[in-house]
């Protein structure tokens, strides 16, 4: 008797986005179309990478919240030497592992799980090389529901990271949403807005670098 053969799961919705320069320019990069992530917009991520520009060179990216992991594929493309991705939603990360594999394979590390949880390993690993990294934090609007508090956890992540393992550190997040001038070891040294989000970047106290 032949036997019967699985209907395979059906693949999440996804639009498509662009690697907007460097190595991957123009390399299409699927975006999930669910509720629990967003895309970074294009304007915002070529903002935030004429920020950082060429001092991202050689240095280690960490995306939280990855979703697509765009950002790190960004990132990757103008000259970072490694990057991290955090993504929990298993349906999202199927789409970044497959970005990854598609545009820059084994160069991206893709990590399934809550980044509550799974960000103190890799930053223990920076710890263990000493290498200063970029890092990104792009939380689900704290509108959404279980999102409550969001912000408030995603500054406990923040208050973990010590100036010697730390370039800079951004968080885009809703723009109603005023976030500390210092976390930790961190000071905000400006915002850039864009419509309904924003970023935040953060920098090493010079007090603390010592």
């Amino acid at each position: 008797m032949r036997a019967e053969r699985r209907p395979r799961r059906k693949r999440m919705k996804t639009h498509a986005a662009t690697v907007i320069g460097g190595e991957f320019k123009g390399k299409v990069i699927e975006i999930p179309s669910v509720s629990t992530t967003r895309s970074s917009k294009a304007i915002l991520r070529e903002s935030l990478f004429n920020t950082l520009q060429f001092d991202l060179v050689g240095k280690p990216f960490v995306e939280v919240f990855a979703g697509s992991g765009s950002v790190a594929l960004e990132a990757l493309s103008r000259g970072a030497s490694k990057a991290w991705c955090i993504e929990k939603n298993r349906e999202v990360y199927e789409i970044l592992r497959d970005n990854v594999e598609r545009i820059a394979p084994g160069r991206i590390e893709t990590v399934w799980g809550d980044s509550f949880e799974e960000f103190d390993r890799i930053y223990r690993r920076l710890e263990e090389t000493g290498e200063k990294a970029y890092f990104y934090f792009d939380p689900p609007f704290s509108i959404r529901e279980g999102m409550e508090e969001i912000y408030e956890q995603t500054l406990g992540l923040l208050e973990k990271i010590r100036p010697p393992h730390c370039e800079l550190a951004i968080v885009e997040h809703m723009t109603g949403v005023d976030l500390p001038e210092r976390i930790g070891s961190l000071s905000l040294e400006k915002k850039r807005r864009f419509g309904k989000s924003t970023l935040s970047y953060y920098r090493p106290a010079e007090s603390d670098e010592a």
